[in-house]
């Protein structure tokens, strides 16, 4: 047995036999100028992030269905709406719309932050090697 499978053997029982995680839900539409400057900047990169290793990115059609899935979620309204779920898919907070490549982070990274018991590390935000430094 490998040593990845006897980890995810260990999570899952740890987890109470739950193979669930955090997620980050992407309420979109298609048209929508601000998830289309999303999936340029940030979606290529989203999945090696700290913010996409704790909870990757699931993406919804708001005219499909404005919960996720998820009856108790409150639904949707605009786009792009992030919500942050958390192991037990009950919300940890939202972003209503995106605020551009150089806030993205900080703000998930702050809902990311939320998540009881994540075990990840204080937030550091994903530098955008586009941007300039920040000035001391």
């Amino acid at each position: 047995m490998t040593t990845a499978a006897l980890w995810f053997g260990a999570a899952f029982i740890a987890l109470g036999g739950r193979a669930e995680a955090a997620e980050l839900l992407m309420f979109e539409q298609a048209g929508c100028p601000f998830c289309r400057a999303f999936d340029e900047e940030i979606a290529p990169g989203y999945p090696d992030s700290r913010a996409g290793q704790v909870a990757p990115l699931r993406r919804v059609d708001i005219h499909e269905d404005r919960r996720g899935g998820i009856a108790e979620l409150a639904p949707a309204v605009f786009t792009p709406t992030f919500v942050l779920l958390g192991d037990d898919g009950r919300e940890i907070g939202r972003l209503e719309g995106y605020p551009g490549r150089r806030w993205f982070y900080p703000e998930i990274e702050t809902l990311i932050d939320r998540l009881p018991e994540s075990g990840s590390e204080p937030s550091v935000a994903m530098p955008d090697p586009a941007l300039p430094a920040p000035r001391p």
